[in-house]
C-alpha cells in the first residue's frame, strides 16, 4: 500500500527518533520544521524522514535500530516491512 505524503503522516512519522538516523544526518540534513513541511509537502520529491512514503535516506547507510514496527505511520498503512530508510520499499 502506498503512504501518503502528508503533513499528517510527516508529524506522526517516527524516522527522526530511529537510532539509524543520527545526530550526524540531522546536522547534515537540516530537518525541516513542521512548517516547512507543510509549506513543501507538494513540491518536495524526497525528504529525509518518511521514508516508507519517499525513497531511502541519502544519509542514513548502516542499520543501527529501526522503530518502523512502533511507527503510527507503518500501523495506519498495514505495512510489512522495515528498513525504508536503507531500502525503498522496505525489506521484503
Amino acid at each position: 500500500m502506498r503512504v501518503d505524503k502528508t503533513v499528517e503522516n510527516a508529524h506522526e512519522c517516527q524516522c527522526l527518533n530511529c537510532p539509524s538516523y543520527t545526530k550526524t544526518c540531522k546536522i547534515k540534513n537540516n530537518m525541516h520544521t513542521p512548517l516547512d513541511v507543510a509549506e513543501r509537502i507538494d513540491n518536495d520529491e524526497h525528504w529525509e524522514l518518511l521514508f516508507c512514503a519517499m525513497d531511502k535516506s541519502n544519509c542514513i547507510h548502516e542499520n543501527r535500530g529501526c522503530k518502523c514496527m512502533d511507527c503510527p505511520v507503518h500501523k495506519k498503512y498495514a505495512l510489512n516491512n522495515e528498513d525504508y530508510c536503507l531500502h525503498t520499499g522496505g525489506v521484503y
